[in-house]
């Protein structure tokens, strides 16, 4: 699984423990970690929670990942931008308990997490069973085991319903702001890690033609 990491500018400066606590733990497991930044405070490219979303949602329709995860300060607009998108689903997860129940209730692809409320001693920690909980046990397969098929059926209902209140894509980064959006993709490394990975031609090719 390819999994991207994106942060926004008022907690660029976790980007390192983020990061390394994300590659602690999936790594083994197989996937792949590709960190999109911000990577510091002060980056040239400074992304608001706005444009995570942007980003986030340009990243898993051209596969250029298949999960992201973000965040804020409450992890909450990190969220709401997320899902203001097609083909996303983001949770917001603050602990080991919303990581699993989400993976195998809701079967996302975007989690956003608080990296400032409640982030105190330990926190590196948190993040690390989050992520095992979020990627060591599989997605879908429902929780309490008594709930599963409901669930796995809402799940696919929810889809169809994702399927049918969005309009494409690209129809939505072009009627954006042109600024806002060439902003989500300013990054230092986003050109040569999209480009390596995106598979979705009509979002890929849109996104060339801002870079």
């Amino acid at each position: 699984m390819k999994i991207a990491l994106i942060n926004e500018n008022s907690q660029a400066a976790k980007n390192e423990l983020i990061a390394a606590s994300l590659k602690k733990i999936v790594e083994p497991m197989g996937h792949t970690v590709y960190n999109y930044g911000m990577y510091a405070p002060d980056d040239g490219a400074q992304l608001t929670y706005v444009q995570c979303g942007i980003l986030g949602a340009v990243l898993l329709n051209s596969r250029a990942a298949d999960y992201v995860i973000t965040g804020c300060g409450t992890g909450e607009g990190a969220m709401l931008a997320m899902n203001s998108f097609p083909g996303v689903i983001c949770g917001h997860v603050e602990d080991p308990v919303d990581a699993y129940t989400f993976a195998h209730v809701n079967d996302g692809n975007a989690v956003a997490i608080p990296f400032a409320k409640g982030f105190g001693w330990g926190g590196e920690l948190n993040l690390e069973y989050i992520f095992e909980k979020l990627f060591g046990f599989g997605h879908g397969q429902g929780y309490p085991k008594e709930r599963a098929e409901p669930e796995m059926r809402n799940k696919k209902i929810l889809d169809r319903v994702k399927a049918v209140s969005y309009r494409p894509l690209v129809d939505i980064l072009k009627d954006l702001d042109g600024g806002l959006v060439r902003g989500a993709f300013a990054g230092e490394h986003f050109k040569e890690l999209f480009l390596a990975n995106a598979q979705d031609g009509d979002v890929a090719d849109f996104v060339k033609t801002l870079l």
